[in-house]
């Protein structure tokens, strides 16, 4: 069998940052530390945390007074840092950059008066996070059929942003869409689904004609790597998401002569090499790394980490 080991996979910039903003935080303060949701939507990951007396919660109300919190690389809202204030916590923001810039996007629209087309996904943490910035301005748009229904004229100020993570092609569907609608609608500057998604998707577009079977290491919860497993499928090839070896099912591998490896932007390296190594030594398989596009992109730790570090 032939594995083809797509590159650029797994962890991004923004979540190599959160991680490492993590364990800085687990030096200089300790545990308990707490986590306003999870780090990054990876299991492994969570659960390696998890070992180390980190506390991971849903709500600012369930963190003692006084605590730290670190809060994940998908942002949280105006209302949470409010809250986190309330009870004198000491906030260390692990909010990726490219997010933050979406942030900003919303605040800057919606005090221009222009009424805001966020295309994403309900009730994902970005989502939320994005929302809180504006909530009276901006009207969630997860599906082209509901376009038709949006109750906005030529004379409203109108423009689109986007959730980081979303497949290219459905959001590229949905803005096409809105121009279609709204022609006068207006755009972010630059685009906002994040420059790691768009690499993880054109990898699995380019390999996946020359593959039988594609295999996803993620988490269920991670939506830049379920749109990976949906990209596969879409391009007519089997397609499964796995957080791991042990939900590898021999079944799966009947008859698959090439089998393309990948892994979402939140997924460890080291999960991914023993997901290759199991299926090598399974299959008498040969790995062929397939670079299609090199990331050179690093982003600084939270000011709060930062300015400690010197002190």
């Amino acid at each position: 069998m032939k594995i083809l080991l797509a590159n650029p996979r797994g962890f991004c910039a923004g979540v190599n940052m959160a991680i490492e903003s993590l364990d800085r935080a687990l030096e200089l303060f300790g545990t308990p530390l707490y986590v306003y949701h999870e780090i990054v939507h990876n299991r492994p990951v969570v659960d390696r945390f998890k070992a180390k007396g980190v506390i991971f919660v849903d709500s600012i109300e369930e963190i003692p007074n006084g605590s730290t919190v670190l809060y994940s690389a998908h942002g949280v809202s105006p209302k949470i840092r409010d809250a986190a204030l309330a009870r004198n916590l000491r906030a260390i923001d692990a909010t990726c950059p490219l997010v933050t810039k979406v942030h900003v996007e919303a605040i800057k629209f919606a005090r221009e008066g222009y009424n805001i087309l966020l295309i994403g996904h309900e009730g994902h943490d970005e989502v939320i996070g994005t929302m809180g910035e504006a909530p009276a301005s901006i009207t969630l748009i997860q599906t082209v059929e509901e376009i038709p229904g949006l109750d906005f004229g030529p004379r409203d100020k109108l423009v689109y942003l986007t959730q980081t993570t979303l497949s290219v092609d459905e959001a590229q569907e949905i803005i096409v869409a809105l121009k279609h609608r709204f022609p006068h609608i207006e755009a972010p500057k630059k685009e906002d689904i994040c420059y790691a998604t768009q690499n993880r998707q054109e990898a699995v577009r380019e390999l996946v004609g020359e593959v039988d079977l594609v295999l996803v290491l993620g988490s269920k919860n991670s939506s830049n790597s379920n749109r990976l497993a949906e990209l596969g499928t879409t391009n007519g090839k089997r397609s499964f998401l796995v957080d791991g070896v042990s939900e590898i099912l021999d079944e799966w591998f009947e008859g698959v002569k090439t089998v393309l490896i990948t892994a979402g932007a939140s997924a460890p390296e080291d999960v991914v090499l023993g997901c290759v190594e199991h299926i090598r030594k399974k299959y008498n398989g040969t790995v062929e790394n397939r670079v299609v596009r090199e990331e050179n992109v690093n982003f600084a730790l939270p000011r709060e980490l930062t300015l400690l570090a010197k002190r």
